[in-house]
Order: structure tokens, then sequence, then C-alpha cells
């Protein structure tokens, strides 16, 4: 069985705590890792090695991080199928979903690669007499990432490319159900030529996270999860004093109106419902039908989700792969099994499936329940499964009042051939993310990601502008070079710009 442990300063490091938790083939469910889970010692190791590369890093010039930023992605161009693996080998989903990932985090990277543009500061000449004015910004120092497992690969690249770029070090502390790819990446990181102790790895759990948020080194903490922990994440981080982005949890909503191609709607529902085994925080799990048209929308997201092909992520046919443990895919069947007592019709029951040869594995069919209350468990919760409940809404303002009134606003979309319709829906409804005959509105990088309410924690989303601005502080300069027969003189007076 294979160990993993921390990458800390450039190099392997043990799990010296003695502690370790198990990783899963969640196909098989064979463990087939151990992981290492950090001390606090083993924390502050990583945060002090992040500290002393901070002192060179954070004065290098821009082209000499940004050439090991080029040389990083095409480390992970050359190397995307090997990253893919791993996930799928940890997390489950299919190869291709896999590699979408990838390809998703290397956005970023490359984002990061074109740093100089967006650190290029501002200046403003004769603001008063022979003064001048200039503003910059520069790093914050050592930081840090918590990241989810549905992302293993993605989320920590929407995080430490743009904190490398700005000048920081990082310390990043990856879910210890499927650490390999983080862990991986790093590796490639140093063969990129990133210099040691400026990106660390600490695997663990609460002990871990615990310690990052109370550590006076770190600057600032960047996580993606549920929207508990994110609060609980944003609480803690202020109070030591801590610049934070707690991106949490969602409940994204699909209005479709009459005027939609149900067909392309119904294409998108499964796509976005299912994908992933509907284990991302942008999947569409409730879509809002119009009545007029919610009975042969069902239909046709039903017969599409029959014909589903669900197996593990190696196997090319397969669609959909398993979830990520065996207490998360009881947990999700819970909610299928209860929707018809709270008034739901159970469409399409996925919970019986069984893979053949495979039976030890993590599956879960998929699921559609129609009529659902906005008062049951099925709505109010964040099942973060393959199930999609549809609720049906008479008119377009009763759709809106019911997404409004979701405590989460994440990411949501509307699919409609009116265009005022859409613009009024873009601008009305309360997400962050809108998506107009897009499921799934996630967007490219050089745009910023994060939501609303309960899906954001603090006052930045992540990467695009928003990130740089999250891993810089500014700095404003006023000079004045006086002429030598100007001697100025005594004036207590407030400083006039004249």
């Amino acid at each position: 069985m294979k160990t993993l442990g921390h990458w800390i300063g450039g190099k392997p490091a043990d799990g010296a705590s003695g502690e370790f938790g198990p990783v899963y083939d969640p196909a098989t469910g064979e463990q087939t890792t151990r992981v290492a889970l950090a001390s606090a010692d083993e924390v502050d190791q990583a945060v002090a090695a992040a500290r002393e590369a901070y002192l060179d890093w954070g004065t290098a010039s821009l082209s000499r991080r940004t050439a090991v930023l080029y040389a990083y992605r095409q480390l992970l161009d050359a190397r995307r199928e090997e990253i893919a693996a791993l996930i799928t080998a940890e997390h489950g989903k299919v190869h291709s979903d896999a590699l979408g990932e990838v390809a998703r985090g290397m956005e970023i990277v490359e984002l990061a690669c074109g740093i100089a543009d967006k650190l290029k500061g501002e200046l403003s000449t004769e603001v008063s007499t022979r003064v001048d004015v200039a503003a910059i910004r520069q790093p914050l120092g050592v930081v840090a990432g918590i990241t989810p497992f549905n992302f293993p690969a993605m989320v920590p690249m929407w995080m430490f490319p743009l904190a490398l770029a700005c000048g920081n070090t990082f310390v990043l502390k990856p879910s210890e159900k499927d650490p390999s790819a983080a862990y991986r990446l790093a590796e490639l990181a140093a063969e990129a030529g990133v210099p040691d102790g400026v990106l660390n790895v600490v695997n663990g759990d609460k002990t871990a996270v615990d310690r990052l948020l109370a550590h006076p080194d770190v600057a600032a903490v960047s996580f993606v999860g549920s929207t508990p922990i994110a609060r609980s994440i944003q609480e803690n981080a202020v109070r030591h004093g801590k610049r934070v982005q707690a991106l949490g949890g969602a409940k994204n909503h699909m209005l479709v109106l009459p005027d939609a191609d149900l067909d392309h709607a119904a294409d998108n529902a499964i796509n976005a419902a299912y994908g992933s085994a509907g284990e991302r925080c942008m999947a569409v799990s409730v879509v809002v039908a119009i009545d007029s048209v919610a009975d042969d929308l069902v239909a046709r997201i039903a017969e599409r989700a029959r014909r589903l092909r669900i197996g593990p992520g190696t196997d090319p046919s397969a669609e959909m792969g398993p979830l990520i443990t065996a207490e998360h895919r009881e947990k999700v069947a819970s909610y299928v099994h209860g929707a018809a007592a709270q008034g739901a019709d159970v469409v399409v029951d996925g919970t019986g499936l069984s893979v053949p040869g495979h039976e030890n594995g993590f599956f879960l069919g998929v699921s559609l329940l129609d009529r659902v209350r906005p008062d049951s468990d099925a709505y109010r919760d964040e099942i973060f499964g393959p199930v999609l409940c549809v609720v049906r809404a008479e008119t377009y303002d009763e759709a809106l009042a019911l997404i409004n009134g979701s405590p989460w606003g994440n990411g949501t979309a509307i699919f409609t051939r009116d265009g005022g319709a859409a613009r009024r829906f873009q601008l009305e409804v309360q997400a962050g993310m809108v998506g107009v005959n897009v499921p799934i509105p996630v967007p490219v990088g050089h745009h910023s990601f994060g939501g609303w309410k309960d899906s954001l924690f603090g006052d930045l989303h992540i990467y695009g502008n928003d990130g740089i601005a999250f891993y810089t502080r500014g700095k404003v300069i006023t000079t004045r070079w006086p002429d030598p027969a100007d001697s100025g003189g005594i004036n207590l007076g407030f400083p006039r710009h004249d």
C-alpha cells in the first residue's frame, strides 16, 4: 500500500506524527493509500519553509517568476494524462472529466504567466507642484489554501499559481480523501524550477486546518468547501487577523421557460446534474420548470437519465463514476429514499444500482425527483450527488422568487429563446454566476469565480482580477523632489494639493 506524506521545503517529508488516514479507490471500495495527517508541528515546518523562501521569492523579478510558471505550464501539459489518472483513481470521476479538470486548472496557470500586465500599478504626475503619486501592489507573504475533494487538481490551481506569480509563498492543505494529485502538482512545480519552500503541501485533517488558521505567519487563507465549514473558516481566520476568501456550498437552479428548446434543456440538465456524479459546487441540483412545459421536460430528462452508462472512471464507455466514499453514497441515497414521504414523485430511482465486477465500489445511480416541495429535505439541503430535483412554478415571477429565496447564491441558469427575459433574469437573480442557455456558468480564467449569500464568505472571488487583488495589497507612494531654491518652510496645516 502506498504511503503519501507531505511536500515541505522542496522535498518529501514523512508523516512524523504517526497518524494516517485511508484513501480509497471509489470504484472498488479498496484502500489504496494511507495519507499522513500532519501535526501542528509539521504545519509549522511547512510555514517556516515558506517564510524562509519568501525572503528571496517575494523580491524576485517578474521575469524570473513568470519564466518558472511558463515552464510549469509546459510540464502540466505534458503530464495531463498522468494527473487525470490520479484524479480518477482517488476521486472516481471518469477520465474525460478528469482531463477537463486539469485543463480548467491550467487556464489559471496561463493567467499567472501573464501576471506582469496585472501588477503594473498606476502613476499620477504633478498632482501638486513637483509631487507625483504612485500606486503599487505587493505580495502578502505566506498564504495558505484549503481545498476540497471534488476537484483535487483544479481548485489548488485556482489558488497557488496566482499567489506565486504575485510573489507569495504557499502552503496547500488538500483534501485527505484524494491527495495524490495535489502532491504531484507540487512535485512538478519543483521540476519546473519553483524554488524550495515556495510551494508546500501538508496533508491532514482538522488539526492541520486549525493550525494554518491560527499561525501568525500565515497572512491569508483561501478555502473551497461546504457552507458550514466556509463560515467557520472565515470566522476563525478573521479572528486571527487574516485575509480570507471562503467559497461555500450551493443549490444551483436552472429555470426553463416555455419557449425554451426542451431537448437542449433536457440534455443540459442531465450534463449539469449528473456530471462528476453531482459532486460539483456548480452542479444543477434543481430545475425550475414552468408548469406548461414541466411534464414534457421531466419526461425528456427521465428518458435520458435511464440511458446513462455508469461505471469505473477507467472504463472509456462510462459516463459517470462512483461517489467519493461509502458514507457519502448512503447519505445521498437517503434523500431519494425519503422523497416520496415528503411529497415528491420519484421518477427515476438510482439507489439500487450495482455495477457488475465492482459490487464493493461506491456507486449510486442517478435519481430524478419531480414536484419537489421547497420545504422538503431534498430541496433545502445541498445533496452533492446525482439527484436532480424538479420544482414547478406557474410564472417567471414565481420562479424568480423561489430562486432568490434560496440561502445560497452560487450559480444559476435560464433556458429561453427570449432575449428580454434572459436580460431581466441576469439582472434580477441573486447569484454570483449566471448562465443564459449555459447550465454551468464557470467563468474563464481571466474572470473571477464566486457566489453570493451563503456561497461566499469574504469580499473577493477566486482567480481572475479578484484573485490577484486577494494575493496582493496596495501601497501608495507620494514623492516630491523640491527645487533647491525652494526651502519650503514650516507649515503645520493639513497637506493640500495646490
